[in-house]
């Protein structure tokens, strides 16, 4: 399920996996790697844009985008810039 942020990352992560990604409107990596996460099974997602919520970004140390995060019970797991296939994107949401 695709989460789009409000107000605080931290409320919406909770317990479990959690895919967040970093992007903006004006992003064309962003929006090729958009129905990709549509596609993604059994992980929720959390987008933020970065145009919205620089202060978030920014604490993430968020400095290119796509910016994708994966977290477990609200601790970064691991993190990748940059645009991936689907099959990439299946894979780094594996433990």
């Amino acid at each position: 399920m695709i989460k789009y942020l409000e107000n605080d990352l931290d409320k919406e992560m909770g317990k479990g996996r959690v895919l967040v990604d970093f992007y903006a409107n004006w992003c064309g990596p962003c929006r090729m790697i958009a129905p990709l996460l549509e596609e993604l099974e059994d992980i929720d997602i959390i987008k933020v844009d970065v145009d919205k919520f620089p202060i978030i970004a920014q604490k993430h140390g968020v400095i290119s985008i796509p910016s994708l995060m994966l977290f477990e019970d609200g601790k970064m797991i691991k993190n990748k810039v940059g645009f991936m296939s689907l099959e990439e994107l299946d894979e780094f949401c594996k433990k």
